[in-house]
C-alpha cells in the first residue's frame, strides 16, 4: 500500500483510535496470558507439581500464543485485523474460563493450550496498527501498542488478592468475563484496517503463502528472532518465574512476590513505547547495541548466588536483586520495541507474516526459558543459573548482531530507518 493511497483511506482521529483501543485490548490480552504466573503457584501446592511441571504449566499458554502469531498474522492480512482481534480475545475469553472447571494437572494443560490464544493476538495488533501510520511514526505507535504488556502487572497486582479472597478459579473466571467484553468493545468501537481496505476495495488477490514466507530464506529475520527471544522471552519468562524465584530464594509470601514481580513488569512494558520514540529518533540499532550490552552485565551481576543461601558479603540481596533486575527489565522494554521497529523497515510487504515469525520466536522463548529455569533448578540446585543461561543468549546476539553490522558496512548496505539519522 502506497503513502498516497494509505492517507487517502484513514479519517482524522482514526489512528490514534485504534491505536489506543489495540493497546488496551492487547494490555487485557497479556494479563490472561500471565494468569498462571500467579494462580500456577496455588495449583502448584494443591498437585504437588515438581518445578520443571510448574515450568511447563506457566509456559504451556505461552507456547499456544507464540505458535500461533504467524497463523494470526497472515489471517490478518487476510481477513483484516478488526476480525481476526476479535474472534481470537473471544475464543481465549472461552479458554479461560473453563479452566476455572479443571480439576487434574492434564486437564490444566489442555485448558493452558486455549488460554494462550491471548498471546497470539501481539501479531494481530501488530499488523493492524501499522498501516495507520507513517514510516517514521511507526516505531512510536508499535512502542506505544506493545506497552499492553503492562498486563502482565495487572495480573501480578490483583490476582494475588482476588486468589486469597475467593480461589484461584475466580481469577480465571473473572479475567475471562473482562476480555469478552472488551472483545465486544474492540468490534463496536474500531474500524478496518487501512491495508486491508485497499485490498478489500481494489479486490487484490492475497498473498501466496510462498510469497507471504519467502523473507524468511533471508538470515536477517532469523537475527532479529533472536533478539527478540531474549527481549520479549525473557521478559515474559522473569513475569512468569520472578513470584517463584523471590518466593524460594529469599522467603517472600505470594502477596509481596507478586507485587515485586508486577512492579518489575510495570517498566519493563511502559517503558516500550519510550523505546519506539527513541528508535524513531535515533535509530534502532543503536538501542539495540545498548540494550544488549546493559543486559549482558545484568544478567551476570544477577547470576552470582543470592545472599542468604551463599553466606557471602558478594551474595545478592534482596534490595540489590530488584534493582538490577528493574535496570534489565527497562532495556528490555526498549529492546523489544527497537526489533519491531526494524519489521516495517524492512519488510513493508510482509509485515504481518515476518511479525509473526519473529513474534512467535519470541514467545517460544516465553515458553521454553521457563521450563529451561526449572529444569536448571532441578539439576544444579541453584536458582540463579536461569540468569546464567539469560547472559548465554545476550552475548550470542550481541556478537552475531555486530558481526552481521561489520559486514553490512563493508558492503555499503544500511537501512536508514532503523540508523541513527
Amino acid at each position: 500500500m502506497s503513502v498516497h493511497e494509505r492517507a487517502q483511506s484513514i479519517s482524522p482521529g482514526e489512528p490514534a483510535k485504534a491505536l489506543w483501543i489495540s493497546t488496551i485490548a492487547f494490555t487485557l490480552c497479556f494479563a490472561v496470558w500471565t494468569i498462571f504466573a500467579i494462580i500456577g503457584i496455588r495449583i502448584k501446592q494443591e498437585l504437588g507439581l515438581s518445578e520443571a511441571q510448574f515450568g511447563l504449566l506457566v509456559g504451556t499458554p505461552v507456547l499456544t500464543g507464540s505458535v500461533v502469531r504467524i497463523v494470526l498474522g497472515i489471517w490478518t492480512g487476510r481477513y483484516g485485523g478488526r476480525l481476526v482481534y476479535t474472534v481470537t480475545m473471544l475464543a481465549a475469553a472461552a479458554a479461560t474460563f473453563l479452566l476455572s472447571y479443571a480439576t487434574t494437572y492434564a486437564q490444566m494443560l489442555i485448558a493452558g493450550l486455549g488460554v494462550g490464544l491471548a498471546g497470539g493476538a501481539f501479531a494481530v495488533g501488530v499488523a493492524y496498527v501499522s498501516p495507520f501510520f507513517p514510516p517514521e511514526k511507526q516505531g512510536t505507535a508499535l512502542g506505544i501498542f506493545g506497552a499492553g504488556n503492562v498486563g502482565a502487572a495487572v495480573t501480578k497486582f490483583a490476582a494475588p488478592f482476588v486468589l486469597i479472597a475467593w480461589g484461584w478459579q475466580a481469577v480465571a473466571e473473572i479475567w475471562a468475563l473482562v476480555l469478552a467484553a472488551m472483545a465486544i468493545v474492540f468490534w463496536f468501537t474500531t474500524t478496518d484496517d487501512p491495508a486491508f481496505r485497499v485490498r478489500r476495495d481494489r479486490k487484490l488477490p492475497s498473498k501466496s503463502l510462498l510469497q507471504e514466507f519467502a523473507p524468511l530464506r533471508n538470515a536477517q529475520v532469523w537475527r532479529f528472532s533472536l533478539y527478540y527471544f531474549f527481549a520479549f522471552g525473557g521478559f515474559v519468562a522473569l513475569s512468569l518465574w520472578l513470584p517463584r524465584y523471590l518466593i524460594g530464594v529469599y522467603g517472600f509470601n505470594l502477596e509481596v512476590a507478586g507485587m515485586v514481580a508486577a512492579a518489575y513488569s510495570i517498566p519493563g512494558s511502559i517503558f516500550r513505547a519510550f523505546g519506539g520514540m527513541v528508535s524513531d529518533r535515533k535509530g534502532a540499532r543503536s538501542v539495540m547495541y545498548v540494550m544488549l550490552a546493559v543486559s549482558a552485565v545484568t544478567t551476570l551481576i544477577l547470576s552470582l548466588p543470592a545472599a542468604p543461601a551463599s553466606g557471602s558479603a558478594f551474595g545478592i540481596t534482596p534490595p540489590v536483586f530488584i534493582a538490577v533486575i528493574f535496570v534489565l527489565g527497562f532495556v528490555m522494554s526498549l529492546g523489544k520495541a527497537a526489533v519491531y521497529k526494524h519489521i516495517p523497515a524492512y519488510y513493508p510487504e510482509n509485515i504481518g507474516a515476518v511479525g509473526g515469525i519473529v513474534g512467535m520466536m519470541g514467545g517460544l522463548g516465553g515458553f521454553i526459558l521457563p521450563i529451561a529455569f526449572g529444569l536448571l533448578k532441578d539439576l544444579t540446585g541453584l536458582w540463579s543459573s536461569c540468569f546464567l543461561l539469560l547472559f548465554a543468549i545476550v552475548a550470542i546476539s550481541l556478537i552475531w548482531m555486530h558481526l552481521s553490522i561489520r559486514q553490512l558496512e563493508r558492503r555499503g548496505l544500511s537501512a536508514p530507518v532503523v540508523t541513527a539519522t
